[in-house]
């Protein structure tokens, strides 16, 4: 068998031979950039008008939420030697960001300067006005670019979408809390569960309790870990399985019976369409089609399932997505509820978070739901 030939008939360097010119195409100079992908999809505004997941009033005001840039969000962590001191450069040394006459075209939005996310505990959670993209673009916040990337490198401020921050905190984690977290990577919410669990103790503390970090995806894991290499916490175990075959771990006590270890808090962020991340993942938009849901049903219900079956009595399993779409979120925990019958307690969080209501940092979907 011959081998084929670099470069097509002239060998390396294409037709014309090595070294030869290539030959200039006709219109080279006059290509335009790919145009902006259209943010409608005719099958999914129908889909969810019939779901009536938002009142009929505010269906306009929902999509154009769906069609706005989502804004760029990041915490402090509350572990770092330099929690206080960060969060005071927050409120006073950005304020001169505020530029009236600037206005940034790429987002329609005026530049504002870092804005506390009330809901979350201790002023601990902060956005900008404007993309992620448009903050690496824009000349005035070249410093303040410089800044989130080496207090994110020295593992003070993690950037996290707003959303995403909420099921951590709807778990009640406490130090002595054995924690599993069932779809882990890429890490935010892992982060937020150790900070949690090392509140007491610090960052160089040993708390009592354990993180428990699992992904289905191997490179998945070792991005985890490169991640959470940042806080540097020795209660961190990371687990490379299938979460609905996590295996049940036993110990042995100290007469010599092994016991199951169950776990007091789980994590069970469960792979969806992520049609809730519109606002990011404008693909969402072109590619979205109802039998996506469909296609994911089965594996969140094993999910959710292993969820409930590894967790302590009186403990609490949160099933969060980035879906919007009922058979992810609902119909899952209806299922789960009915599996289980009076083994669970579904939990209304609905005003768990104070000054929620009035956030703006959330992207357009995201389901979640607690049982104990």
């Amino acid at each position: 068998m011959g081998k084929r030939q670099r470069g097509g008939r002239g060998g390396r360097g294409g037709r014309g031979g090595r070294g030869g010119k290539r030959q200039k195409r006709e219109g080279w100079d006059d290509r335009k950039p790919w145009p902006e992908l259209e943010k409608q999809n005719k099958a999914m505004e129908d889909y969810y008008k019939e779901q009536k997941i938002v009142p009929e009033s505010e269906w306009d005001d929902f999509m154009k939420a769906c069609r706005d840039t989502l804004p760029t969000t990041f915490r402090i962590s509350p572990v770092c030697t330099f929690a206080d001191e960060i969060r005071e450069q927050l409120k006073s040394r950005f304020t001169d960001l505020h530029v009236e006459d600037i206005e940034m075209d790429e987002d329609d939005e005026r530049l504002q300067p870092p804005k506390l996310i009330p809901w979350y505990p201790q002023e601990l959670a902060w956005q900008m006005s404007i993309s992620k993209k448009a903050i690496k673009r824009t000349p005035v916040l070249e410093k303040f670019h410089k800044y989130l990337i080496a207090e994110t490198e020295t593992g003070n401020l993690t950037r996290q979408e707003a959303v995403s921050m909420i099921p951590p905190l709807l778990m009640d984690v406490e130090p002595h809390h054995r924690v599993l977290d069932m779809c882990a990577a890429p890490g935010s919410k892992t982060s937020q569960l150790l900070e949690f669990v090392h509140a007491q103790c610090g960052a160089n503390g040993v708390p009592k309790g354990i993180v428990i970090a699992n992904d289905a995806d191997l490179d998945r894991c070792s991005m985890l870990i490169h991640q959470m290499k940042r806080i540097n916490s020795p209660s961190l175990l990371v687990m490379n399985h299938e979460a609905q075959k996590i295996p049940m771990l036993w110990a042995k006590a100290e007469d010599g019976k092994k016991t199951p270890l169950r776990y007091d808090r789980v994590l069970a962020d469960v792979p969806c369409t992520g049609d809730g991340t519109m606002r990011k993942n404008v693909d969402v938009w072109r590619k979205w089609t109802p039998a996506q849901a469909m296609g994911l049903h089965k594996t969140q219900l094993q999910i959710c399932t292993r969820a409930v079956e590894l967790c302590e009595a009186g403990g609490v399993v949160v099933y969060s997505t980035c879906s919007m779409n009922p058979i992810e979120n609902e119909a899952v925990v209806s299922a789960v509820l009915k599996r289980f019958k009076n083994c669970l307690q579904l939990e209304d969080v609905s005003k768990e978070l104070p000054g929620d209501d009035d956030n703006d940092a959330c992207d357009g979907g995201g389901g979640g739901d607690e049982s104990r």
